[in-house]
């Protein structure tokens, strides 16, 4: 289901342009039913084509009843599906109109049958252009195999249909190359470069949406890295930064608050990291504390034999129901706890 608000616009504009092009169909397929033209109404009796265009107006009626909820729900996974009815429909009224009036009236009306191509190409794009060219072909050769126009109906139509497909093929392209490349930016303004976590903006939007909800804080700050890189190197420090975010992220899978809202980790910067239980109370807080101070310490491969192994400290703040403590205040908080947690280690060693 596209979320791409240049999609879904050009979707919009397809299903808007689609009824008030078949609204005009309409209209001037009811004044020839109705004998407005160069033909007579005992001409059109004989004929059967004022049958055939009154039917055609119902088909057509039909077409537009979809295009209205097309319209109004161009996100939904049914919208393929309904456009390549519309597309089904028109061409089926099209050439049913062209083979009635070719061979009954003998009105040229053959290059009607390119307007079945063209909306089969903005609808389906290159694929769906050429198919239609081939069914409305195969029936007006079917139908005329003699006729003088066939070259014209052949030729001209596939040019028509490799035109508009392919322009059709590649705006869709474009437009999802756009989708794409917005989608990556806004991970990158999102996320932390070396570890995929969430960043601190990130981690704002996340709180802001909790707001007034009850909230844990964990600010965690990790013990030896500064070792780490002095020994090994900075390349080896982004490896355990990398290997301790996927150790949060997997100890914190295990951790399910009371609302069920699933908690998320995220990197401030150098060796701190941050997370967020949703919902959390003293009892959830304690569990995802015991959870990370046994996941943090296990040795960490980092490359060429190289394991190393390093502690955490963690400070806490709650937000309770109702409260109304920023993300701001509360990492403050947080910060502040784990800082009396690093110096009571620091005095007992």
């Amino acid at each position: 289901m596209p979320s791409d608000q240049a999609l879904l616009s050009r979707r919009r504009t397809i299903e808007i342009s689609g009824l008030v092009s078949r609204g005009i169909g309409l209209v001037c397929t009811a004044l020839y039913a109705a004998g407005v033209g160069a033909m007579s109404a005992g001409q059109l009796e004989s004929s059967g084509m004022r049958a055939a265009s009154w039917v055609a107006v119902a088909v057509m009626l039909c077409c537009n009843l979809v295009a209205v909820q097309n319209l109004r729900r161009p996100g939904s996974r049914w919208y393929e599906p309904r456009s390549a009815l519309q597309v089904a429909l028109d061409a089926t009224v099209i050439c049913g109109f062209v083979v009635i009036a070719e061979g009954q009236t003998r009105e040229t009306t053959w290059p009607l049958m390119a307007l079945a191509v063209v909306i089969a190409a903005v609808r389906q794009r290159l694929p769906g252009a050429v198919l239609v060219w081939a069914v409305t072909s195969a029936v007006f050769v079917a139908a005329f195999p003699h006729s003088p126009d066939v070259p014209f109906v052949l030729g001209g139509h596939l040019m028509i249909a490799v035109i508009t497909g392919t322009q059709s093929s590649s705006l869709v392209r474009h437009l999802r190359t756009l989708q794409e490349t917005r989608a990556a930016l806004q991970h990158q303004a999102t996320h932390d470069g070396l570890t995929g976590l969430p960043n601190r903006a990130h981690l704002a939007g996340c709180a802001d949406r909790l707001s007034g909800r009850p909230l844990g804080v964990l600010l965690l700050d990790l013990n030896g890295f500064k070792l780490v890189n002095d020994t090994h190197g900075h390349a080896a420090g982004d490896v355990l930064l990398h290997r301790v975010g996927d150790r949060l992220t997997t100890a914190m899978r295990e951790i399910t608050p009371p609302d069920g809202e699933t908690p998320v980790v995220g990197r401030l910067g150098g060796d701190e990291f941050l997370v967020l239980l949703p919902g959390a109370g003293p009892g959830t807080v304690a569990a995802a504390c015991e959870r990370i101070r046994e996941a943090i310490p296990m040795p960490a491969d980092l490359g060429d034999g190289v394991r190393v192994t390093v502690g955490v400290s963690i400070g806490v703040a709650l937000r309770p129901a109702g409260g109304e403590a920023t993300l701001d205040a509360l990492t403050a908080e947080a910060d502040a706890a784990m800082y009396r947690e690093k110096h009571g280690r620091r005095q007992a060693a």
